[in-house]
């Protein structure tokens, strides 16, 4: 291995620039009352206008909780493991940098302005609990950063004229037990009260922040809950409805504004988990689907549970197919009143609104991602080229800018939006 000192100061240097401070806007506290934010009514949801909204926007996935497909890693692919891959790769230190780097880059302004001129109405943000706690993560180890980032998205959409959906995509112990709540392969959320105790309280306390704040259209408490591989699967199911009753009891005690969005069990796609719809009056249901046919009877289950409740349904993730089937599916969607943020906005290369040109080298990170790295010795043997990788890591940095990605027009046009 080999680091120049060129690369080192190049290194330097680059993250002197993008280490802006961390975005201190803070969340507006306007005075506002109950009809100042979006509201329920029967299965519609109502803006403070009194228009009815369909909900048609995309899903900032990758800036707050890594995914490894996004970045074109396979084997590693939850932001624990991509996390542990990188400093086995470059060292904690320069993973931490690159990390903070992210954040700054690959969701800015800018994007939010593009996403805004699309013609999207909301955005949906997920993200990590680790953010609001001081737990490594991204970088950071205490004084996580979660509120000023989210502020900042608060801003953006306020000043573009966009509602913003909060997603708890990764929960205290792993809601869904695989890689895409960052757990340790079992939902463990509904095995201990320690994490159900963090979950409801990290919950108040972003409720306790954006009480007033009618840009949020909601709060969704959990992403794609209990995946469908466990013996216990029916056992989790029954403590699903329960903590989502105790998440919105702590919710409720300082926020009485807000939505909360309910993802059902098994990919948020078996509804009939639920069985009280009656417990909060701000309650609206969202729903997860990847390829099956194009047609109304392929969410059959889904109509059917909204019209038997009364209350909003709403398709929170869909995507990664051909432009002809988005085309056909988001207009089956809309026939049957059911809004939609397709997944993702950005990532690597398509199927996204934005895509991210890999920089060169960026295989010898891949090629040290899918290794075996079970042993110290597989490690070392494993490790790339220092300043190679390096160089790769601060390259991907200045791609994921919104100014050097590149507009999926096909993609775009297939949500009914305009490509620009």
């Amino acid at each position: 291995m080999k680091t120049t000192i060129s690369i080192f100061l190049l290194a330097t240097l680059f993250f002197c620039a993008c280490q802006q401070p961390a975005p201190q806007e803070g969340p507006g506290e306007p005075s506002c009352g109950a009809e100042a934010f979006v509201r329920v009514q029967g299965p519609d949801l109502i803006q403070p206008d009194g228009t009815k909204l369909l909900i048609r926007g995309t899903n900032l996935g990758n800036w707050l909780n890594p995914e490894g497909y996004m970045f074109g890693f396979s084997r590693t692919n939850s932001a624990r493991m991509i996390n542990e891959m990188f400093c086995q790769m470059v060292g904690p230190d320069f993973t931490a940098q690159f990390w903070k780097a992210f954040k700054d880059n690959y969701i800015t302004r800018g994007d939010i302005e593009f996403i805004a001129s699309t013609g999207a109405n909301t955005i949906r943000l997920p993200f990590h609990y680790k953010l609001f706690t001081d737990e490594d993560y991204m970088g950071l180890n205490a004084a996580q950063d979660g509120f000023a980032r989210i502020d900042s998205v608060v801003n953006w959409c306020r000043d573009n004229h966009l509602y913003l959906i909060l997603d708890m995509h990764d929960a205290p112990g792993g809601q869904t037990g695989d890689n895409i709540d960052d757990s340790y392969g079992y939902p463990w959320l509904f095995e201990s009260e320690e994490s159900q105790q963090l979950f409801c309280d990290i919950w108040q306390r972003i409720a306790e922040r954006y009480k007033n704040e009618p840009v949020i259209l909601g709060y969704e408490l959990i992403n794609e809950p209990i995946a469908p591989y466990f013996e216990t699967v029916d056992e989790l199911n029954a403590k699903l409805e329960p903590l989502h009753k105790r998440a919105v009891k702590a919710i409720r005690e300082v926020d009485t504004n807000h939505i909360i969005l309910l993802g059902a069990a098994q990919w948020n796609s078996n509804f009939s988990v639920f069985h009280d719809a009656s417990y909060d009056d701000k309650i609206m249901y969202t729903c997860h689907r990847y390829g099956g046919d194009a047609t109304a009877e392929a969410i059959h289950s889904y109509i059917a549970f909204r019209d038997s409740v009364n209350l909003p349904m709403y398709m929170g993730e869909i995507g990664h197919n051909t432009m002809e089937w988005q085309a056909s599916f988001r207009e089956v969607m809309e026939a049957n009143n059911i809004g939609w943020t397709f997944w993702p906005y950005k990532k690597k290369d398509d199927s996204c609104m934005m895509g991210i040109r890999m920089p060169e080298n960026w295989g010898k990170v891949v090629a040290f991602s899918e290794a075996p790295r079970g042993t110290y010795s597989e490690i070392r043997n494993a490790r790339p080229d220092q300043g190679v990788v390096r160089q790769a890591m601060l390259d991907f940095i200045q791609n994921c800018r919104i100014e050097n990605c590149i507009p999926q027009t096909d993609y775009i046009q297939s949500l009914g939006l305009e490509a620009k």
